[in-house]
């Protein structure tokens, strides 16, 4: 930078004095010119973000199973069910040869998964919370309205809203066939009405909703529709002597259900997992619970513990309003 007026024999001090304080000024006004840039810039994003921005997302209700009372976490010491808002169910269609319980890994996948820590840690997680569960928390949950978990909705969920009954692997009565099925193949193309229970207690349960002497007018409306609609049960039995009873009085159970029945009765061993038990509702393996499952798998209706009576009325509408739609896509 030159000076106008500096003197000829101005000393090497004086000129470097100069030169810094110069330099410092020249750098001074760059950044506060980069700041003032900057600070635009700023905000010309904030604005282009503000009005660009998309708009805030749908708040869902809260779930009506999230303070339900289960077989792990904390206890519950008050609860009162309420009524489904919305559907309930997996995401994805089921698919037969899922949730079998069985271990179809190669010896290399064992392998592999075996020096896998990450799939170690996973494992400890699962075994802690099954070890950690009280044994007796189910039948304890029981004081809570005879173990309602939830209210049944007043009608069936639209179709398209509607989620998936999983797929379930088990033994029927059948004779001629005794190795284990999937429940998809049986619950596609018709409209299901599907129990799901665990004990005696709460296979009386489920009963209360579908049973003739509790339900006349639903197992006239299933007896009209052979064709078109059945009735599904599940028996869940983890337990090995439990299992082994079942076995026993298999001969009673067919005798009670009649055999046209035979092939629709599953004894379901394993491969119910927690996500399974979160996503359908079914919550204390000591209740019995209903499910209205239309030809696509799909969960448009659902009920637990023993029934009311608008839940009773509920589900026959719920089927015949399935009906109703079966007749129209055949008509289409």
């Amino acid at each position: 930078m030159s000076f106008a007026r500096r003197p000829r024999l101005l000393c090497l001090l004086c000129q470097s004095r100069a030169f810094s304080i110069s330099y410092r000024l020249l750098a001074e006004q760059g950044a506060s010119a980069r700041k003032a840039t900057t600070t635009n810039t700023q905000s010309t994003k904030a604005a282009t973000t503000t009005t660009s921005s998309p708009a805030p997302p749908k708040i869902l209700p809260d779930s009506p199973l999230a303070d339900a009372p289960r077989a792990y976490g904390k206890r519950v010491e008050k609860f009162t069910p309420k009524p489904l808002s919305r559907p309930i169910g997996m995401p994805f269609p089921p698919q037969p040869g899922e949730n079998t319980g069985i271990d179809r890994r190669t010896l290399k996948q064992r392998r592999d998964d075996f020096v896998n820590y990450e799939k170690h840690l996973k494992r400890r997680e699962e075994l802690k919370s099954k070890i950690s569960r009280p044994y007796f928390r189910d039948w304890g949950n029981l004081q809570f309205h005879k173990g309602k978990t939830f209210i049944a909705p007043p009608r069936p969920f639209k179709g398209d809203l509607s989620l998936f009954f999983p797929n379930l692997y088990g033994q029927t009565l059948l004779k001629s066939d005794r190795n284990p099925r999937d429940t998809t193949p049986t619950l596609q193309g018709k409209i299901s009405v599907v129990s799901v229970f665990s004990s005696v207690w709460a296979e009386n349960q489920a009963k209360s909703f579908v049973a003739k002497e509790n339900n006349p007018e639903l197992d006239s409306i299933l007896e009209q529709n052979k064709d078109v609609a059945q009735r599904i049960w599940i028996n869940i039995e983890e337990n090995t002597m439990k299992a082994w009873l079942i076995k026993l009085f298999i001969g009673s159970i067919r005798s009670r259900i009649g055999e046209p029945n035979w092939g629709r009765y599953f004894v379901v061993r394993r491969g119910v997992s927690d996500d399974i038990r979160e996503s359908i509702g079914l919550l204390n393996s000591s209740v019995g619970y209903v499910y209205l499952v239309d030809s696509e798998c799909r969960i448009r209706w659902a009920g637990s513990g023993p029934s009311e009576d608008h839940e009773r009325e509920g589900l026959i509408k719920g089927v015949q309003r399935l009906l109703d739609e079966a007749k129209n896509s055949k008509k289409s």
